[in-house]
């Protein structure tokens, strides 16, 4: 039986599904492994299953030649955390779980597009505070999202999925930027030539793209300014896929109405100028919170590890 090693604790039926299969050791703690569980993981364990901040780089890989470990079985879509290439070198594979996460990050695009147009976030710290003084007809007014017109940054799987909500929901127009063409978005939606034409026209934008040095600070001072002072930019992507101190500086400057994150830069530290603005939503990266769809990742990933354990194709390489 091979030894598995579960960096963070994942619903039960996962783990009870992994233990039935493989000698586990679970990790039962939140944050990220430290560099030296990382060694220590590459080579004590024959699999691990990881997960978002648990950095296996080209460093920790030159520091473990000949790894026992042979795959990486990551929890989650994105694994900007894992060196591919330099695993690959090393001889470990990476597999991860895309299609389950899809649905439930595409509806947190859409609660972070109805918190930023209407202002919802700002709403309830004033009722919290109790300065609220009741209803007027000029009190708080916010962006109507029906009939807008959504710039989508990335059209996969997730891109797909928040257009269609949007679209059929709202009715927004769609608009959208992708570095190769894309025959179907699933909705009636139209692919612009380059990302500054995206960012005009729109008046929400949503960045999906996957996260990594090819989309590392993607929006930018100058894609920012593309932007209409209206408009409204959501982050659902990674969180260094956006330029924060950029972002602050357009939204305290008011060259743009608001915005809506799910991650950020340094995850998990948030800068205080972030914090202390009233025009942006904030929330603790909640894109696939929901027990069903964090235990659908988990079988996923351990459909992964079997597939491996019993010699055949991963389902979800990378």
């Amino acid at each position: 039986m091979r030894k598995l090693l579960i960096t963070r604790r994942l619903p039960d039926p996962v783990l009870e599904a992994a233990r039935a299969r493989f000698d586990v050791t679970l990790r039962d703690e939140t944050r990220p492994l430290s560099r030296d569980e990382i060694l220590a993981a590459l080579q004590g364990y024959d699999l691990v299953l990881p997960t978002l901040g648990d950095a296996f780089d080209a460093a920790a890989f030159a520091a473990v030649p000949g790894p026992r470990c042979k795959l990486l079985a990551n929890f989650g879509v994105g694994y900007n955390h894992i060196d591919v290439a330099a695993a690959r070198a090393a001889g470990v594979a990476v597999s991860n779980t895309p299609g389950a996460v899809t649905d439930a990050t595409a509806d947190i695009a859409l609660t972070l597009m109805l918190m930023s147009a209407r202002r919802a976030g700002e709403g309830e710290r004033l009722v919290r505070s109790g300065a609220w003084a009741g209803w007027h007809p000029t009190q708080m007014l916010g962006l109507h999202l029906s009939g807008k017109t959504l710039g989508v940054v990335g059209m996969g799987r997730i891109g797909k999925a928040i257009a269609r909500r949007a679209h059929l929901g709202f009715g927004m127009r769609v608009v959208f930027f992708n570095r190769s063409p894309v025959a179907d978005a699933g909705v009636p939606a139209t692919q612009l030539a380059t990302l500054p034409e995206v960012l005009a026209e729109a008046d929400i934008v949503v960045v999906a793209v996957p996260g990594g040095a090819g989309t590392r600070h993607l929006i930018d001072a100058a894609a920012l300014a593309a932007m209409k002072p209206t408009g409204h930019l959501i982050n659902i992507a990674r969180g260094d896929v956006v330029d924060e101190a950029a972002l602050i500086a357009a939204l305290r400057e008011g060259r743009i109405a608001g915005a809506g994150l799910d991650v950020y830069e340094l995850e998990p530290k948030v800068p205080a100028a972030l914090i202390a603005l009233e025009n942006v939503v904030l929330l603790p990266h909640l894109g696939t919170a929901a027990l069903e769809v964090r235990t659908a990742m988990g079988m996923m990933a351990v459909e992964n590890l079997i597939a491996f354990d019993e010699g055949r194709a991963l389902p979800n390489p990378v």
